[in-house]
C-alpha cells in the first residue's frame, strides 16, 4: 500500500500512480503481492504531529517503511527482494508512507521498520507518488523474472 498524505488532483503524475498501481496489482497475483492501492489522507489540523494522527491507523499489523530523504536509497533488485522477504516471511502488509509538504513527524519515523530514499534530492509530492508505484511494479516484475527491468 502506499500511503499518502493530501490528495493528487488530475494530473499526468496520478494516471501514472493509476497506471503503475494497477500493472503492479495484475503482475503481483501469481506471487502473492498485493493488490497494490493508494491511500490518501488528509489531516483537518496543520503539522506533522496532526499529519502523523491521520496515518498511524493505517500502520496495524503492517511493515512501515517511510520515504525520507535521509533513508536508505536501495537499488530496484535490492528492494525487490525485500518485499518478497517481508512476503516469505509472513508480512501481510506493506505500507509504504509519504509524508506532506514538511515531511514526516519524527515519533512516526521513530515507529517504522525503515526508511527509503530517492537519493538526496528533494522531489515534487507528485513525481514522488508516480516515481515509488513504478519502483513497486519494478520490484514485482524483477520477482516475476520479467524483461522490464534491465540491470
Amino acid at each position: 500500500m502506499i500511503l499518502a498524505v493530501g490528495r493528487l488532483a488530475r494530473s499526468p503524475e496520478n494516471d501514472l500512480v493509476r497506471l503503475y498501481v494497477e500493472r503492479a496489482t495484475a503482475a503481483g497475483r501469481a506471487l502473492a503481492l498485493g493488490p497494490v492501492e493508494v491511500i490518501e489522507v488528509e489531516s483537518r489540523k496543520s503539522g506533522k504531529a496532526a499529519e502523523a494522527e491521520v496515518l498511524r491507523p493505517h500502520f496495524k499489523d503492517s511493515h512501515v517503511l517511510v520515504c525520507d530523504e535521509h533513508g536508505q536509497a536501495r537499488t530496484s533488485r535490492v528492494f525487490a527482494q525485500e518485499m518478497a522477504g517481508l512476503r516469505d516471511e509472513g508480512t501481510r502488509r506493506l505500507v509504504l508512507v509519504i509524508g506532506g509538504a514538511d515531511g514526516l513527524d519524527p515519533a512516526l519515523m521513530a515507529d517504522a521498520q525503515g526508511r527509503l530514499a530517492f537519493g538526496p534530492q528533494t522531489w515534487p509530492h507528485a513525481l514522488v507518488r508516480a516515481m515509488l508505484a513504478e519502483q513497486v511494479y519494478r520490484a514485482v516484475t524483477i520477482l516475476a523474472g520479467s524483461p522490464y527491468h534491465r540491470d
